[in-house]
């Protein structure tokens, strides 16, 4: 059937594409360089002669600065990976151990030569980063599912009550008590900001609530598979709204790899039985809504101290605060109270109970609000492409358990298109990464 063809020829097409990078980069690397400069010249030594070069290094000087501030190292630091550096130690690997010349025991710790035992680290150093990597791991696996159970939660709050503008303010809001607890109690720090910090921030949570409400309104008008797929053309706005408005351009190979997502988009658009014009300007909305506050983020807010105790949860609360201020009026201009109760009424009338409705608003709102923060706090702490295989990673989940969920019926073409524009966003994440 369509529906089996479509879920083997997505999962086939994504995995092809996931495996090609290393899915566990998610893990905090090791900190194999953890020894103080002093402690390699010996090893550098040993492998500068092993290179036959004159020049051995030796312990850089050290500037003297102010009491209470960090020593400066001059260009001859040990600690620079520089293009000399890189011949001595690919000279020492090829005639030996490094270690093994100085009369050493072999270690595993040094990336340039394995067998030295000087950049080893101590056992509290590899239980910080065992936890490190756990840590990470249950962030991550946590978006991942508070994500998918949202997304099928929000699908059902507006199969029951399609008054998407109501739901995504009430999902704003519903941080709001969650947060007061939290930061009346104790439990978190309450971050203190000025009027001016808040004011450079409302551009910010204003365009949050935008993403949220679009993704929201495309979600009611047609398939949550379809929205991911033109969520996931972010990048292409990214792209163009960084050259227009900031005159930032970038590498062709950059620009290259958004061929695919518009491709894919184009296709997955195509062959979509549920494909409705609103859904898809909502869900582009949405898109273009999100790559507007990551620019604006990281043009306007990046480097300026806004406040204490912002902490990314704290950030995302107050971001969600001012997002529910800015969207609050306009929701009831478009969707009156008069509408929301016509709209309550008629989900009475189908069979809902006035308690099954506000259990179904209430579940959403809360995984709303907690899938949200949780992607902060573990984005907050990956390099940029394990941001971009962590996101397509997400999409793929999602996509395929709101199939599974709701029966979603889509064709090879929609599914081949879907997977081609996944692969195409995770293909410019690397490309970025890369030509930066």
């Amino acid at each position: 059937t369509n529906r089996m063809l479509y879920a083997r020829s997505l999962v086939a097409a994504l995995c092809l594409a996931g495996v090609s990078v290393d899915a566990w980069q998610i893990a905090v690397k090791p900190q194999l360089n953890r020894v103080a400069p002093r402690a390699a010249v010996p090893l550098l030594q040993a492998a500068a002669a092993a290179g036959g070069d004159e020049e051995v290094p030796t312990w850089p000087e050290v500037l003297e600065v102010e009491a209470g501030t960090a020593p400066i190292l001059t260009s001859r630091s040990m600690l620079d990976t520089t293009e000399k550096f890189d011949k001595i130690a690919a000279a020492a690997a090829s005639s030996g151990s490094a270690a093994a010349a100085l009369g050493r025991e072999p270690g595993t710790c040094d990336p340039y030569d394995p067998k030295s035992s000087d950049f080893c680290m101590d056992d509290t150093e590899k239980e910080d980063t065992m936890q490190q990597k756990l840590r990470l791991t249950a962030l991550i696996l946590g978006w991942y599912v508070l994500n998918t159970m949202y997304n099928i939660g929000n699908k059902l709050v507006l199969t029951a009550f399609p008054m998407p503008w109501t739901a995504a303010t009430w999902e704003l809001f519903f941080g709001f008590p969650y947060v007061f607890i939290l930061w009346t109690s104790g439990l978190r720090k309450t971050p203190k900001l000025s009027w001016k910090s808040i004011k450079l921030l409302a551009p910010s949570g204003i365009l949050l609530a935008g993403t949220h409400v679009g993704g929201v309104i495309s979600f009611g008008l047609g398939a949550i598979s379809f929205t991911h797929v033109l969520k996931a053309t972010e990048p292409v706005w990214s792209a163009l709204i960084s050259a227009i408005v900031f005159r930032d351009f970038l590498p062709l190979p950059v620009y290259l790899s958004l061929v695919p997502i518009i491709a894919g988009v184009s296709l997955a658009s195509l062959k979509e039985l549920s494909f409705s014009w609103m859904s898809f300007i909502a869900g582009t909305a949405s898109a273009v809504t999100s790559a507007a506050k990551a620019i604006l983020s990281k043009k306007v807010l990046d480097g300026k101290p806004l406040g204490e105790n912002l902490t990314p949860a704290n950030m995302f609360a107050i971001l969600s605060i001012i997002g529910f201020c800015a969207i609050f009026p306009v929701t009831l201009l478009i969707e009156p109270p008069k509408a929301a109760m016509a709209a309550w009424s008629a989900a009475l009338a189908k069979g809902y109970t006035n308690a099954q409705l506000i259990k179904l608003l209430s579940v959403s709102g809360f995984l709303y609000y907690i899938y949200n923060e949780v992607a902060f706090l573990a984005l907050a702490e990956v390099a940029p492409v394990t941001h971009a295989v962590t996101n397509t990673v997400k999409r793929v989940v999602i996509i395929l358990a709101s199939i599974l969920v709701f029966k979603t019926s889509i064709t090879p073409l929609g599914a081949l298109g879907s997977a081609i524009t996944i692969s195409g966003a995770l293909l410019y994440g690397l490309a970025k990464n890369k030509y930066k």
